[in-house]
């Protein structure tokens, strides 16, 4: 028989520390006006694509629209459907809604090496 003592191990748990992230160069935004002579439209119009929520836009320190730099694309695309389709813009909210939809799920069939070529019933 052994005379030493067993002890219980306890875990000790640690609250997680939260990691703080400070960005050395900041993420380079467009200004609403940029964005708008990229794009060739009024910077009225683009802000209605704001709030109709057909782009996503930030506000700066001082109140003024930021854009990412994908922002011309995207207004470019929502032209494309206005125009070419004689969509309203809210229905091009759908249609922007809907290929999201089916980009997301063609690259969740590419992960799972399922064919889309090809219907499912054959």
């Amino acid at each position: 028989m052994s005379t030493h003592a067993t002890t219980a191990r306890t875990d000790t748990r640690y609250a997680p520390v939260p990691s703080v992230h400070y960005d050395l160069v900041p993420a380079r935004r467009l200004s609403l006006e940029t964005v708008a002579r990229r794009t060739g439209l009024h910077p009225d119009l683009v802000a209605r694509f704001v709030a109709l929520g057909l782009v996503n836009a930030e506000r700066d320190h001082a109140g003024r629209l930021v854009f990412g730099l994908d922002a011309p694309a995207v207004l470019g695309r929502v032209e494309r459907l206005h125009t070419g389709l004689c969509l309203n813009y809210a229905s091009v909210g759908l249609v922007l809604d809907l290929l999201d939809r089916i980009d997301r799920l063609e690259a969740a069939l590419r992960r799972s090496g399922v064919r889309s070529d090809q219907p499912s019933w054959t």
